[in-house]
């Protein structure tokens, strides 16, 4: 089992943000934004900040996807 961050980034689409704009938004390192493009795992405060700066819940943008 994986984690996706692929509603993540359509959410941004949406919201007509870059990558960039939520690591600044969000207060994050450009390590931090590179483990989030892998798929790789982040601490849950990462994910809670990134979840109150799209005024969105974590469930909404993140998935797990069986291997």
């Amino acid at each position: 089992m994986r984690i996706s961050y692929n509603k993540l980034w359509k959410i941004l689409i949406d919201k007509g943000l870059k990558k960039q704009d939520l690591q600044k938004m969000a207060g994050m390192s450009a390590a931090t934004m590179a483990k989030l493009g892998k798929g790789d795992n982040v601490t849950t405060d990462v994910l809670l900040k990134i979840a109150s700066v799209l005024n969105c819940k974590v469930e909404e943008y993140l998935e797990t996807i069986d291997d």
